[in-house]
């Protein structure tokens, strides 16, 4: 089987991918970096456009999202063009997809009618809201799944408005989760030799990332409320503002609490009555905030943020994106990967984050251009040239 990276950790794996927009591509991004065989099957010229919702192919979110892929134009409301990604099928280990779930029904492709082509074949499925239920057919936002998993009810200054974060965890997440299902599908397949169906939803996705906030609610009924950049329940864990600007720290549990007191020269803190407990210390936390950012004030945030790690409570900067990969660390974890782009020539994306000691993941080459592979991948099919003309011809590619 042809592989972009055939040393790679999952190249003997074939998964084709009809995923758009951001869960969907986050979750094969996962396999394609461990050199899987990712065909982005991709709406012909004829049967649609293609996702812009990503902005531009060339553009940093596409390219992004959707290194490593090989890619071919398949319209599949066309009979020949279903015919054909069911051929595809037969040889594919994972198909993924996040239409509404409606839409894999109509198009014939759902797990049902793929399994009988192929039983190993695993699907994985992400939605907004669940494959099944009241809200099947909803579509999915990243942002509606913010508001209704709680996460917006949390994030935000003390008494103001629900805030969104500021990236799309919710639709990072359910790719997460689906790609997580997706390999322990495939360990499982060793043992029964049949695939199975894998689903995942940006609501399920984002309420899992309440994780903590959550429990508080399902075992003691408490509901939880934004504190702003406090930890709800362990306090001081919040940003204050030093001679220059802001800095993090984490110095929940007495340990921690105690050497905080004693880098920033306010001993006087850990005899007031008021401040003795975590749980007093997090129900007083607006005059302790007051307190400590007078005492950070007195100097830079390089200072504190070199004193409060050498005494072992966790300090560091508010970063922004420059600032991010401008970091010593950030260089020396090569977070930033080079790859080659035939049009924009070197450009840098983000390397994948699960670190392999042997077989490790990589960036071997952007996305293809749309269709660049149609020749190649058919041609395994045993499809000759002019039958692949004709196949254009007819607006099947």
């Amino acid at each position: 089987m042809p592989s972009i990276m055939p040393q790679g950790a999952l190249a003997r794996f074939r998964v084709l991918d009809l995923s758009q927009v951001r869960a969907g591509p986050t979750c094969v991004k996962q396999l394609a970096d461990f050199g899987a065989d990712v065909i982005k099957v991709e709406p012909s010229a004829s049967s649609g456009r293609p996702d812009m919702m990503t902005g531009a192919r060339d553009g940093p979110d596409f390219q992004n999202l959707h290194r490593n892929k090989r890619s071919i134009t398949l319209n599949l409301k066309h009979p020949r063009g279903l015919e054909l990604f069911l051929e595809l099928v037969k040889t594919a280990d994972v198909v993924v997809e996040n239409f509404r779930p409606d839409v894999k029904d109509r198009l014939g492709i759902d797990y049902e009618s793929l399994n009988k082509i192929n039983p190993r074949i695993i699907l994985g499925s992400i939605s907004g809201f669940g494959q099944d239920g009241p809200y099947r057919e909803r579509p999915g936002f990243d942002q509606i799944a913010q508001g209704m998993s709680g996460l917006m009810s949390v994030t935000g200054p003390v008494d103001g408005e629900p805030m969104r974060a500021g990236a799309a965890v919710c639709d990072m997440a359910a790719g997460l989760f689906c790609a997580l299902g997706i390999l322990t599908a495939l360990l499982e397949r060793e043992q029964s030799g049949k695939g199975q169906w894998v689903q995942s939803s940006l609501l399920h996705a984002g309420i899992a990332l309440m994780d903590f906030q959550a429990a508080r609610y399902l075992l003691d009924g408490e509901v939880p409320r934004s504190v702003g950049n406090d930890h709800p329940t362990g306090m001081p864990t919040s940003s204050y503002p030093t001679a220059d600007g802001y800095v993090n720290i984490g110095a929940s549990g007495e340990a921690m609490w105690k050497a905080l007191c004693e880098v920033l020269e306010v001993p006087e803190l850990l005899a007031d009555e008021r401040f003795t407990s975590n749980a007093l210390r997090s129900k007083n936390r607006v005059a302790l905030n007051r307190l400590l950012s007078v005492a950070f004030q007195k100097a830079t945030k390089a200072h504190w943020i070199e004193k409060l790690n050498e005494a072992g409570v966790p300090c560091g900067p508010i970063y922004s994106m420059d600032e991010v990969f401008a970091d010593p660390q950030v260089k020396h974890a090569n977070i930033a990967e080079t790859v080659q782009h035939q049009e924009r020539g070197d450009i840098q994306l983000i390397a994948q984050a699960a670190k392999l000691s042997r077989t490790p993941g990589r960036i071997a080459r952007p996305i293809a251009q749309r269709g660049e592979d149609n020749q190649s991948i058919l041609s395994e099919l045993g499809l000759s040239a002019e039958v692949i003309e004709a196949l254009k011809a007819e607006g099947v590619l």
